[in-house]
This record gives structure tokens, sequence and C-alpha cells, in this order.
């Protein structure tokens, strides 16, 4: 069965708005005979009449009538669809899948979905919290447009992944505990422990810290949530690692900061498909270059990461 041509509806709304089928083909730039075509070519897929002729007036016939109603809409959404894929393509709205991990959500991604709201409110960005390896699947098949990784990872055919920023890996503790002005691994193993689960990369990273020392301590708890790790320091169950971006805000008044000796770090990256990269996409991977950029230890940085938080004095703090 032959589809119904857009171009032949609206040549009937056309003529039934005008009255006319001259000035119909001089608003719609064709020639009088092609009007009349569509609507033959129209009639004839219908099988009925749409149109009649009396007296030099043009009207709708009852059928016709139904016709143009669903024509109207027809025609109505068309354009509108038109102008939403131009605005797409213009960068002026459109949809951004985006995976991350919860540390990269909780403090970095508000920051960039801000910037962008105030530059593109018309882009919606849709975010999946998602391991690195799950990110990076999941742009290969296609149902992510931008993933935040940690580093290193694998090189993936098809995908372009570069260091995007990297923030010190610092000791939360709890306020009751008496540490020392810089956390090394010997007196932290000591503590009762709560660390990310063994699916992140953090939990690796910090694996390895304990390892070069010698060390391989058995966590209280594994969580791969960090807010909720940092309510149970708060809460004093324990003590943990985690990364502190340095616009992130200051911990709880129960919890103090240590630096770690040796200094950690979480480096991660920013992955989307090679090739030509849509215009929203961009934008939103804008936004986040931005942020790499107001990092004050990017990449190749030196210097050890100064305390924060409540100081106390050393000592203290052993296994409960």
């Amino acid at each position: 069965m032959r589809e119904i041509s857009l171009d032949r509806l609206r040549t009937l709304v056309a003529i039934a708005d005008l009255g006319s089928f001259a000035e119909a083909a001089r608003v719609l730039h064709l020639a009088p005979p092609t009007v009349s075509l569509h609507v033959a070519d129209l009639e004839e897929r219908i099988g009925a009449p749409l149109l009649t002729r009396k007296r030099g007036q043009i009207r709708a016939t009852p059928i016709g009538e139904t016709l143009l109603e669903r024509a109207r809409r027809l025609l109505a959404e068309a354009d509108q669809a038109l102008d939403d894929v131009q605005r797409q393509v213009q960068g002026l709205a459109g949809r951004v899948r985006l995976g991350a991990s919860t540390g990269a959500i909780a403090h970095l991604l508000p920051q960039a979905l801000e910037t962008l709201g105030r530059h593109h409110p018309g882009i919606d960005v849709q975010v999946a919290v998602l391991t690195s390896q799950e990110t990076l699947l999941r742009l290969a098949d296609g149902s992510l447009d931008v993933g935040l990784v940690a580093l290193p990872q694998p090189p993936l055919n098809g995908l372009v992944l570069r260091p995007w920023r990297r923030d010190p890996v610092m000791a939360f503790l709890p306020a009751s505990w008496r540490a020392p002005a810089r956390i090394a691994p010997a007196w932290l193993a000591e503590r009762p422990l709560i660390l990310n689960d063994a699916s992140t990369r953090l939990s690796r990273l910090t694996a390895e810290w304990f390892a070069a020392a010698g060390l391989n301590p058995r966590p209280r708890i594994q969580l791969n949530y960090n807010d909720a790790i940092k309510s149970l320091v708060a809460a004093d169950y324990g003590a943990t690692l985690l990364p502190h971006e340095a616009t992130a805000p200051q911990p709880d008044p129960r919890i103090i900061m240590r630096p770690l000796r040796p200094a950690l770090w979480r480096p991660l990256g920013i992955a989307h498909r090679a090739g030509q990269v849509e215009r929203a996409t961009q934008h939103v991977l804008d936004v986040l270059w931005q942020l790499r950029a107001a990092n004050p230890r990017d990449p190749g940085v030196g210097g050890q990461p100064e305390a924060s938080g409540r100081q106390a004095p050393e000592g203290g703090g052993r296994r409960k």
C-alpha cells in the first residue's frame, strides 16, 4: 500500500485554506498542473473525492474535511520534528547520555551541569551511575555519549579517552581520633576501615597503596557510595580513603581530613566515541574541560596535598 506524501497533504491544506488551486500553486512555488496532480493522486489513493468546485468556490467534501483535520496535525508535527532536529544540529537543544561513578557525580558533575544549564538550557543530560568498565562498554555499544572514568584504562577501538583531572586521595577520620598530620599505611592499617568495594578503581588504588608498605588490611565494611561511607566515618565507625576535589565542601565537623604519606591520587578521564561529535555532546564536553582548568592540582602539578579539616594531636584511634 502506497504511503500518503506530506507534500500532497500540504497542497490539499493550501487549497482548502486559500480557496484556489492557482493561489495554492503560487504560495507553494509549484506549477498549477502539479497542484492538480497532487489532488488527483490523493483522491485516487483515498478512493473518493476530496474537494468540490461549485460556482467558482472550492470546498472540502466530508471525507476531505476528515483528511484535512488529520493532515493539519501531521504537518504541524512534522514541522515541529524538523525544528527540534534543527535545534539539536545547531546545539541549542538535545539529549546527552552520560555515565559516571558516584564519586564523580557527587561534586564534579553538578558544577558542570550548573554551567551547562546557564548557557545551554535546552540540553538534557541523562546521567547513569556506572562503574568505569560499564561506562566504556556502553560508550562502545552506542548507549552512552560521554563517560567519566577512572584511569588508567586499556584502549578501546572507536573511543577517545583523554586524561581529565586528578584529585588527591585523603584519609577521612572520626574527629574523636588523635591523628598525625599525615597518614601512613602502617598507622591506618591498625584502625577500623571503611573502604570502597572491590568493583571500583579506587579499591584497587588503595589496595596498592597499602601493598607498597607490605600491608593488606581487611575493612569492616565495603561500600560503593561515598556519602554513606562519610556518614559512617562521622558516626565513629572507622576511617576511609576517598578523593577530595578542591571545590568540594569541607566534610562534616565530626570528620577530620588528612593527606597521605606517600601521596595518592585519583586520576579521571573523559571518554566519548571517535568521529564527529554532535554539538550538544560537544557543549557537555566543553563544560567538563572547564572543570579540568579549574583544578589546581591538575596532572603533572607536583606537591603534596595540604591537611584540612579539624586538627588533632598524634596518636589514638586504635582498632576497636
